[in-house]
């Protein structure tokens, strides 16, 4: 008889992480654990405190329920869980894990198979502007052609002048620059800030302005010289209806799926086939997981095709992640296959 377990997991960063929601010290995330007759699966509920949709105080009640009722099968647990989307994802990986011969391989990639890299954006955290030159300098080093700077959290002018410095050196051609706001801009100041950023030939900016503002992110992604990509906006949006909606009026250039957030695998497949009708891009992104998680999303990429660079994480930020066959090279996301992983000491 299939029995599942779920465990909860603190992750340490190595080094705080400023974001426009604070300063991360550390992570929480839960496992789900799948087991019959010695065969096992693992997925990963990349629970997001203070930005999840599902951030309840219900949230452990609902994975014990689930463990509970892992008989009623995947399709059954998702449409149950469709307010809770980090847990369906984790329920997606479970079941994918449990039912493979590898568990910590879901999907039959290039990927894993034959180790085929994935291009993934140098991402730059938010802090002074010595720290966050510094980090530049090492994502160049590192071979990054794909930098995103989180901005919104010191003086603005700072940051222009950080971009003006990439600019000075590389131009688009040589490094894409994309850039975060995590909402940090007022709708009334937006535009302007947009045209300034413009300047530096950037790819796109997420998420400028707060989300739940959709009459002003509407105007803004007719009138911006700089492509907008929806991020947070798109958490909390269920159902199929209000997801075109949701895009109809909004129309925006991109949109960024982090799938612990939108509902796993079966949620990002759903934006996915709305935007696509509507000429609109998208990318992955994921969201602080461990590298369980990563190399689910990671390999969930692959399985897509794309070949636009990802906001894949790396799973270096932790002192205490889960030991992987991922690691990153020339500003790539490889999977060694003859590396092995480590132990699960839940």
């Amino acid at each position: 008889m299939l029995k599942a377990t779920y465990k909860r997991y603190i992750l340490n960063f190595k080094q705080a992480s400023g974001t426009s929601r604070g300063v991360l010290k550390t992570k929480e995330t839960f496992f789900i654990l799948l087991e019959e007759q010695g065969k096992e699966g693992i997925g990963e509920c990349g629970l997001f405190r203070g930005l999840s949709i599902d951030d309840k105080p219900d949230y452990e009640e609902k994975l014990q329920w689930v463990c509970n009722h892992i008989s009623l099968g995947k399709e059954a647990l998702l449409n149950e869980l469709y307010q809770y989307p980090s847990i369906q994802f984790g329920v997606e990986q479970a079941f994918l894990s449990f039912a493979s011969k590898d568990k910590f391989q879901i999907f039959d990639t290039d990927f894993v198979s034959v180790n085929k890299p994935i291009s993934i954006n140098g991402l730059i955290w938010m802090g002074d502007p010595g720290f966050m030159q510094r980090q530049i300098e090492e994502k160049l080093k590192a071979g990054f052609g794909t930098i995103k700077l989180k901005i919104g959290a010191i003086n603005f002018d700072k940051e222009c002048e950080l971009l003006a410095s990439i600019r000075e050196r590389f131009s688009a051609n040589e490094i894409e620059l994309r850039v975060d706001a995590n909402g940090a801009f007022s709708p009334e100041e937006a535009l302007s800030k947009l045209e300034r950023l413009a300047k530096f030939d950037l790819h796109s900016i997420e998420q400028p302005i707060k989300q739940g503002q959709i009459s002003e992110m509407a105007k803004l992604c007719l009138k911006t010289p700089l492509p907008i990509a929806l991020d947070e906006e798109l958490i909390g949006v269920f159902s199929r209806e209000d997801k075109i909606a949701l895009i109809d009026e909004i129309q925006p250039q991109y949109i960024i799926l982090k799938p612990s957030l939108v509902g796993g695998i079966q949620g990002s497949d759903d934006w996915i086939s709305v935007v696509e009708k509507n000429n609109i891009e998208w990318w992955i992104t994921s969201a602080l997981e461990s590298n369980i998680g990563l190399n689910a999303i990671a390999q969930y990429t692959s399985k897509l095709q794309t070949t636009m660079p990802q906001g894949l994480g790396t799973g270096a930020l932790f002192t205490n992640n889960i030991d992987s066959p991922l690691h990153v090279e020339d500003g790539k996301l490889w999977y060694n296959s003859s590396k092995k992983w480590g132990e699960l000491n839940f």
